[in-house]
């Protein structure tokens, strides 16, 4: 197609857009099949996009390093699909349930490219105004993303409070099809890319790895260690500008990020990755149900934080919906297993997914798949255990023991049923051979991972 197709094309979407309004083009272009051009949603590109010849299976690997701002639109877009974290389509601080609207289509095997957007820099305790955010920390107006800033004033799906919603903008859903419940969606990330040149890493009161408790400090701390700091805790005003949390500004160049000045100047490689990759798992008919909050990770992913889930990884989830309704969220430029602070150094990625729908007794995903959260990278099997996988909304349990235990027992499962190994002989290897870890201690339901390596199993 010419850019002047594409160009005809944007002008005859928006024209549909002005008449029916975009929820009701939506729904009338997912209804045409995803072999037309109004299928894709948001796949026609704005004008001025890059579209390349290597679009779809065969386009490769992201590399991770930043080499340039990727506004909504531009530069090279390499998944079948294309979708945009339009302000009338993200939700904020919640994620699609199973009675979700998708906001675009695409066949099993088919690759989606999804700008996501950093919550950071964007959030009422900083003042919901990236452009004056960002310009503090020496940030030009055109590196500013259009959609972060569109979203920041123009949010109005849902009402926002700071105190009680998530803060992840989360893009999506989107309907595969074939997907039933029962099923497996094998989510493969082929690109992380982020879109700016930085990103911010918070810790914010009452939350994180030493946060104050409503008891005072948490066992093992005193008051003193408490992070930040007891005395700067603002919380009592109302006012999130004067809660006293701490973003610390971090700046990209190619594949490192560096942070501080002089001799407190620390330098990192990037590690982009999605925080959040999920299919639709709450019953709720509410946008804003407790249920739905974006934060605490659940049986259908959502804010899972898992560090290795970048380029090259696979993902599986256990479906509960009719299209699955799979969405990202919480891109990720860098992050330690843990993520002790509260956030990763969060950051605007641009993410290319091949999706897959897995039947059952195909094969074609781990038995554990089908029942639990699963991932693989090339060299390792990746059990996961969750303290409170149902996403609990009172009482929420918050215990690692718990997620360790968790995660042994889907290990156990995976080397048994897949691998044929003898239970006993699976359970000693573990203690021998494999590591388990920390995925984060800060989303309520708290994570713990294994890493078994491939080259093991012969």
């Amino acid at each position: 197609m010419t850019l002047r197709g594409h160009r005809d094309g944007r002008t005859a979407a928006e024209t549909l857009v002005a008449a029916l309004g975009r929820r009701r083009f939506l729904q009338a272009a997912l209804g045409v099949g995803a072999g037309s051009a109004l299928a894709a949603g948001s796949a026609v590109p704005a004008a001025g996009a890059t579209l390349s010849a290597s679009r779809g299976a065969g386009a490769g690997q992201g590399s991770g390093r930043y080499s340039g701002v990727l506004q909504p639109g531009r530069g090279r877009i390499r998944g079948d699909v294309y979708l945009r974290s339009d302000v009338d389509d993200v939700l904020w601080g919640y994620v699609p349930s199973v009675h979700a609207d998708a906001v675009t289509r695409m066949r099993s095997g088919q690759t989606v490219t999804i700008d996501a957007v950093s919550h950071e820099g964007i959030l009422e305790d900083q003042g919901r105004d990236p452009v004056a955010y960002f310009a503090e920390h020496g940030v030009h107006r055109r590196e500013v993303l259009e959609d972060a800033a569109a979203i920041a004033t123009g949010y109005s799906r849902t009402p926002r409070d700071f105190d009680v919603d998530g803060p992840h903008i989360v893009t999506g859903p989107v309907f595969v099809e074939g997907a039933e419940p029962g099923d497996v969606l094998k989510i493969e990330t082929l690109e992380a890319t982020p879109r700016v040149p930085y990103g911010v890493v918070s810790s914010r009161h009452g939350k994180g790895a030493l946060a104050r408790t409503a008891a005072g400090a948490p066992a093992g701390i005193t008051l003193d260690e408490v992070m930040p700091p007891v005395g700067t805790d603002g919380r009592g005003s109302g006012v999130p500008t004067e809660y006293g949390n701490v973003s610390v500004f971090a700046q990209v160049r190619g594949g490192h990020a560096t942070m501080g000045s002089g001799r407190g100047r620390v330098r990192f490689p990037l590690k982009t990755f999605f925080g959040m990759m999920g299919v639709a798992y709450a019953e709720t008919t509410a946008l804003t149900a407790p249920e739905a909050n974006s934060i605490p990770p659940t049986l259908g992913g959502g804010n899972i934080d898992i560090s290795h889930l970048g380029a090259g990884s696979t993902f599986y989830l256990p479906v509960s919906a009719e299209g699955a309704l799979f969405y990202v969220g919480d891109p990720h430029m860098a992050m330690g297993d843990g993520e002790v602070a509260l956030t990763a150094m969060e950051g605007s990625l641009r993410g290319t997914f091949r999706l897959t729908v897995c039947k059952p007794g195909s094969g074609d995903a781990p038995s554990v798949a089908y029942s639990y959260p699963f991932a693989e990278t090339r060299d390792a099997w990746i059990p996961i255990g969750l303290s409170d996988p149902d996403g609990a909304v009172d009482g929420q349990l918050s215990d690692l023991d718990v997620a360790m235990r968790r995660a042994v027992v889907n290990a156990l499962d995976f080397l048994e049923h897949d691998h044929g190994l003898d239970r006993a002989v699976a359970y000693a290897y573990l203690s021998a051979a494999a590591d388990f870890a920390v995925s984060q201690v800060v989303d309520r339901t708290v994570g713990v991972h294994g890493l078994i390596r491939k080259s093991d199993l012969g």
